[in-house]
């Protein structure tokens, strides 16, 4: 169906041009890229603050859009994702972005950070639906990757900001989760795309008449 083809093919651009354009500003961003949390290279002051921020919107665009090629419950999981990644790209940390109880923190640290922390539990959850859910053995398998891979590197980054707050081992954890969950949008939308399947209930799917011969066209 070419609805659904097109919400696949526009879903992996903007989630790869986004990560593309927040990597560039966080390299360009002074200091080392390694170092602290990704998401200040989107704090007032830094050189591409407001690139990264639409960076940001735009990679949370990709995912709701990806969730048009999805069934439930794993399309409204990504729809919650995709408003969570806006929030966070629309709500800006302070310098460093601080977090209780180790420093300092605003109104707007505490949204922008819980906004990103839920909204990668919810991704994880999404790719949980899609391995338990979806009919298509490739995306499910692909899910089940993404999922051993986020929850272990994500509980651990949690530990790591509660226990200890910024630090060079939790900004690894951090790059890694987000490496995860950029491949796994990307991977889905791109086997989406270009591969065959039997037709399942979506978003598209209510609104369009499938082919006859009950398949996805190939």
């Amino acid at each position: 169906m070419a609805g659904f083809r097109v919400s696949a093919a526009a879903a992996g651009v903007m989630v790869a041009t986004g990560a593309a354009v927040m990597l560039v500003a966080l390299v360009a961003a002074p200091g080392s890229w390694l170092v602290g949390y990704v998401s200040e290279a989107g704090t007032a002051g830094q050189p591409f603050a407001g690139a990264y921020r639409t960076g940001l919107v735009a990679l949370g665009l990709g995912v709701g859009l990806l969730a048009f090629t999805q069934i439930r419950p794993a399309a409204v999981l990504l729809w919650v994702a995709a408003a969570l990644a806006g929030v966070s790209g629309a709500v800006s940390c302070s310098g460093g972005c601080p977090l209780p109880p180790f420093e300092p923190t605003t109104l707007a640290d505490v949204v922008h950070t819980a906004a990103s922390v839920v909204g990668m539990v919810v991704l994880a959850a999404a790719m949980a639906a899609v391995c338990w859910k979806d009919p298509r053995p490739v995306i499910r398998r692909t899910a089940a990757v993404a999922v051993a891979l986020t929850v272990p590197l994500g509980g651990t980054l949690g530990l790591t900001m509660l226990l200890a707050g910024r630090n060079a081992f939790g900004a690894a954890l951090e790059r890694l989760l987000l490496l995860v969950a950029v491949a796994w949008l990307v991977g889905t939308a791109a086997l989406t795309l270009l591969r065959s399947y039997v037709i399942v209930e979506s978003w598209i799917s209510k609104t369009a008449s499938p082919p006859s011969s009950g398949n996805w066209p190939s």
